[in-house]
C-alpha cells in the first residue's frame, strides 16, 4: 500500500493582513471576523481604523486563512464591503488568540 505524502509546507503557518472598505464600521463587522477567526483556529487581530476602514491581521493554515477570506466575502458582510486588500506575509507567531483590538 502506498502511503501519499502530506507536505510539510500545506501544515505551514502563514500571515494574511487585510483592509475592507466601505460601511465596515458600526455593523458588526469586528465581531462577525473575529467569529469566523476564532471557528477557524486562527490567531491574530481585528480593528476599526480612523478613516474609515476595518483592518485584519490572523496567522495560521494557509487552508483555513483563505477560508477566513472567504467567509467574511460571502457571509453577511458582504453587502458593507467595497474593496478587499489582501497581503500574504510570514507568520510571526506572536499571537496566542484572536481579538478585537480597540483604541
Amino acid at each position: 500500500m502506498l502511503k501519499k505524502k502530506v507536505s510539510s509546507s500545506a501544515f505551514a503557518k502563514k500571515r494574511v493582513h487585510l483592509f475592507w472598505t466601505g460601511r465596515v464600521q458600526g455593523v458588526g463587522f469586528r465581531y462577525t471576523a473575529e467569529s469566523v477567526a476564532l471557528t477557524l483556529g486562527l490567531a491574530g487581530w481585528v480593528r476599526n481604523v480612523p478613516d474609515g476602514r476595518v483592518e485584519a491581521v490572523a496567522e495560521g493554515v494557509e487552508k483555513e486563512l483563505k477560508s477566513f477570506v472567504e467567509q467574511i466575502a460571502a457571509g453577511p458582510m458582504r453587502v458593507h464591503i467595497r474593496q478587499t486588500t489582501v497581503d500574504w506575509e510570514s507568520a510571526t507567531g506572536e499571537f496566542d488568540d484572536f481579538r478585537i483590538k480597540f483604541f
